[in-house]
């Protein structure tokens, strides 16, 4: 039996998560990002994740550490997965939304830096 799923949308100065699906073994979001915008330089300790470009252009910079980050530009049908202790900042070149499917750890955050003056550390 189909149970209707409850989604909420969660603003954010770089734009909204719409969290649609969130459950004991996954969650999903679908991430709107406004172009010229940026998620903070961040890591999960326990999240893996994989996100899917839907429409639009990403920067996004990956690396071990903050010392050893690379960029790299997706586009609509493009893909890229984020295991846990990877450093990573996604930053919209246009308006940009991205579909995310990851493991169920929504505030396992460390943010390592952030332009809109948000706190860094674990949150």
């Amino acid at each position: 039996m189909a149970v209707r799923a409850r989604v909420r949308r969660v603003d954010k100065p770089w734009g909204y998560e719409l969290i649609w699906a969130e459950t004991e073994s996954y969650a999903g979001k679908i991430l709107h990002v406004n172009g010229g915008e940026a998620l903070s330089l961040q890591l999960h300790k326990v999240k893996d994740e994989t996100m899917y470009v839907l429409g639009g252009r990403i920067r996004l910079t990956t690396g071990s550490s903050v010392d050893r980050l690379e960029a790299t530009e997706l586009g609509p049908g493009e893909a890229a997965r984020l295991s846990p202790g990877t450093v990573h900042r996604v930053e919209a070149i246009v308006d940009t939304d991205l579909l995310e499917a990851s493991t169920p750890h929504l505030d396992d955050l460390v943010r390592l830096d952030d332009r809109y003056g948000r706190p860094t550390g674990a949150s």
